[in-house]
């Protein structure tokens, strides 16, 4: 046999050897297709640092595939015969090739699925679109899970993981008798700490000319390209993993709550990124992270904490993606319209926690999940931010960020929007929890003890009138029942404050 047999389509957060299409291909007859898209850099503004660490990890997936023996077609973004979207790229390929079949794995977002779901179609020729095996839950298996439940809680989705993967299980028991030592992670943390940077990998020749070409292209969009020291081969992305579980995994567990100033990664791993492009897989980091357990160099309330992040929290919310697209993303159940603060791009706010988080997200594309959801995505809330819009903020800044992870966190956990499908409340807080978990109000302009007033914590008069505003849908709610009735205790003239207060400074956005 001879020419090309199969076009295997490998998509830029499909950066896995193993990977389903790969698996069921030849090197011998196959020929592998990537390509680095216009429209999947621009369909919302990435950040730059996104941008240019997907497409070096692309370029050396790429590398990586040739050594295996693979004949791989690789269109750079700038490249002449580049088309700037998935269908003509193919289209192209397909006329150039003229395989006898197109084999792809499952996109991970419904964007990208219509696009493949039409090929077959539109190219006349056979389309294989194979499951994505990467992942320990099928949506399939989640819808089935999820029917004829009252609620989705994730507690109890990640208690069938652990019993599927054995994760942490001592026979048919939990490790230390407990699924969740959750009550355990919640210490502030001391700025005094010694908290180890997560690894650094300095840009090599072809990171460096992707740099170049971000800049070029893409030089308007939010973010700053360095410092870049993202892992962007498997072997850099598994030895960053190796060093976390070594030297901040002990730690992780108490403080993956906590918020320093000037400390963006304390002891968490930083290795989203990549697990959801594909350069580490799931289950093996989890079970290192228990081996880390069970041979006594981590505490069980760290690696449990871990663990139910991956098989637990990330499982959960793209099962809850897949049951609920397409119109998920438009969920808006407590009807926020306000347009996005200009200070979400620019850091300019004298609210010192937003001030912290929004620039350590354009320095490093990255803040951690309590400052993404407690911080940035509190503020949203309590302001009444459009949620698609903050949805889009989010899926546009993080190097992590892919639709299927990133909405359900933030329409669902982050902004309640579906109404308590994924979250059991709104995760509403005013000052004193930031206070209590970081030392941001130290050196904040506003005073955190105070409710209203100019001086005051815009926080704690935007809690509190969001209690009032959407008292009639949250106070059926068991974990908002108490405060409602705390508000509703405050005489006329506090109520008066707080929604003067409350608004003077939305105004001023």
């Amino acid at each position: 046999m001879s020419g090309t047999r199969h076009l295997i389509l490998v998509l830029g957060d499909q950066l896995t050897p193993t990977l389903s299409s790969l698996a069921t291909g030849d090197p011998k007859y196959d020929r592998v297709l990537m390509a680095e898209l216009h429209d999947e850099a621009t369909y919302v503004r990435h950040h730059k640092k996104k941008i240019a660490f997907i497409f070096s990890a692309m370029r050396h997936f790429a590398e990586e595939l040739r050594t295996a023996g693979w004949t791989v077609d690789y269109v750079k973004l700038d490249a002449r015969e580049s088309q700037g979207s998935f269908s003509a790229q193919v289209t192209q390929a397909v006329a150039e090739h003229q395989p006898e079949r197109i084999i792809v794995t499952e996109a991970a977002e419904w964007r990208v699925s219509q696009v493949l779901a039409g090929w077959q179609t539109q190219l006349s020729v056979p389309v294989d679109i194979l499951p994505d095996d990467r992942f320990l839950c099928t949506p399939s298996a989640f819808r089935d899970w999820a029917e004829g439940r009252k609620q989705l809680r994730m507690e109890y989705f990640y208690r069938d993981m652990r019993r599927k993967t054995g994760l942490l299980m001592d026979g048919d028991k939990p490790a230390g008798g407990k699924w969740n030592f959750d009550a355990e992670n919640r210490k502030a943390a001391d700025a005094n700490l010694f908290m180890p940077r997560p690894s650094a990998f300095p840009p090599d020749a072809i990171t460096q000319d992707v740099q170049a070409l971000t800049e070029a292209r893409f030089g308007n969009h939010f973010g700053d390209l360095a410092p870049f020291w993202f892992a962007v081969t498997r072997t850099d992305a598994e030895a960053a993993f190796k060093a976390f579980v070594e030297h901040a995994l002990p730690h992780f567990g108490d403080y993956q709550d906590a918020m320093v100033e000037g400390e963006p990664f304390l002891y968490h791993s930083v290795i989203a990124q990549y697990l959801n492009c594909g350069l580490l897989d799931p289950l093996r980091v989890c079970r290192q992270v228990e081996a880390a357990y069970r041979s006594g160099k981590a505490p069980l309330n760290a690696a449990e904490g871990f663990i139910r992040q991956v098989i637990g929290w990330r499982e959960y919310v793209r099962g809850i993606y897949w049951l609920k697209m397409p119109g998920y993303d438009r969920s808006n159940f407590l009807g926020h319209t306000r347009p996005l603060p200009e200070f979400y791009w620019t850091a300019e706010t004298g609210m010192a926690c937003v001030k912290a988080a929004v620039t350590q997200t354009r320095d490093e594309a990255y803040a951690h999940h309590i400052q993404r959801l407690m911080i940035t995505g509190n503020f949203a809330m309590l302001a009444g931010i459009d949620p698609h819009t903050l949805h889009k903020w989010y899926l546009s800044v993080y190097a992590d960020a892919y639709e299927w992870v990133e909405l359900p966190n933030t329409v669902g956990m982050s902004q309640f929007a579906d109404g308590g499908l994924l979250a059991s409340k709104p995760y509403a807080a005013s000052g004193a929890y930031i206070n209590r978990m970081s030392n941001y109000c130290k050196s904040c302009q506003y005073d955190v003890k105070q409710r209203t007033g100019k001086d005051a914590c815009p926080f704690n008069a935007l809690y509190w009138d969001f209690i009032s505003r959407h008292r009639d849908k949250i106070s059926t709610n068991p974990r908002m029942a108490q405060t409602v009735r705390t508000y509703d205790k405050f005489n006329a003239a506090e109520q008066q404050r707080i929604r003067d207060s409350a608004a003077d400074f939305l105004a001023s956005l």
